[in-house]
Order: C-alpha cells, then structure tokens, then sequence
C-alpha cells in the first residue's frame, strides 16, 4: 500500500508541472540565480522551478553571479510572466523562454552583460547578437578582461550548492 501511495503522489505532482511544449503563466515568487525563477500559476499552492533557456548565468558563488540574479530579480521578481516551456531538465526544472514586461527576458539577461549565449560546439546560440554587443560595449560581465564560463567554472571548482 504505501508504494501505491508513494506512486500516485508522485505522478500527481508530476502532471503538476507543466509539460514541455506548454505554456505556463504565473507571477514570479523566487529567483535562485540569474537563470532560475520560480514562477506560481494563478490558484495554485506551489510554484514551478524554471531554467531560462538560451543562456547561462554565472554560478552565484562565481565572480558576477551575484549581480545577475539580482538583475533577474528586479526585471521579475514579483511581477507576472510568460514561459514557453520547451522541456525538463534532468533536475525536474521546466527549461523555457520567459517573456515580461513585453520582452524576451534572456534576451535582455545576455544584452545586459550578465550571461552567456548557450552554445553547443560551433554553434552559435540563441542570443549570440546579444552576446555580442555585450561583450563589444565591456558590460556586465564582460567589464572583466577574461570571464570564466559557468560551465568551465563548475568544471574546475564544483557547484556552488557542494561547497
């Protein structure tokens, strides 16, 4: 009997979260990082943990990380948004592109200086145009001579969540 319990709860809450290729609207109640919102639907309990897509923010413990989620903050924290969820990732965050105020917020995160474009191998990623005038105008981030990649940085030093 509990795992029939243990079965059922678990397959509630997963239907709970939006699935991929759905959209999910909802007021933004927490920012982890500079690329992680939590995000509560209209009459739900719980809020939905969402991975912006298209980007990476530095680690928070990473020089800048600090000042990307506060920049997320200020551009969503509190405020109504939009997610274009496109999958889960394997820690059961919604991946998506989130839309407030009328933009593209990743768009707007990469424009700032305060992520990278995601891009696999040669190619070039989503907000790359973004990148570039980031890096061509020193802000942000790019303000620093050689920024660490957040992935190069949890590649040598671990997350910052095991420290």
């Amino acid at each position: 009997m509990p795992f029939r319990l243990t079965l059922c709860a678990a397959l509630l809450a997963a239907c709970a979260l939006p699935a991929a290729g759905r959209a999910l609207e909802g007021v933004v109640t927490h920012v982890t990082d500079g690329d992680t919102v939590w995000v509560r639907p209209p009459g739900a309990a719980e809020s939905v943990q969402v991975r912006l897509q298209g980007l990476d923010a530095p680690e928070i413990c990473q020089a800048f990380g600090t000042q990307a989620r506060e920049a997320l903050a200020a551009r969503v924290l509190h405020r109504p948004v939009s997610v274009a969820v496109r999958a889960r990732d394997i820690y059961h965050r919604s991946v998506g592109r989130v839309q407030a105020q009328g933009g593209d917020v990743g768009a707007w995160l990469v424009a700032g200086g305060y992520a990278w474009s995601s891009h696999y191998r040669r190619r070039a990623g989503p907000y790359a145009q973004e990148e570039l005038g980031a890096r061509s105008q020193r802000r942000g981030l790019w303000a620093d001579a050689e920024p660490l990649e957040p992935r190069v940085f949890r590649k040598r030093h671990g997350s910052c969540h095991l420290r």
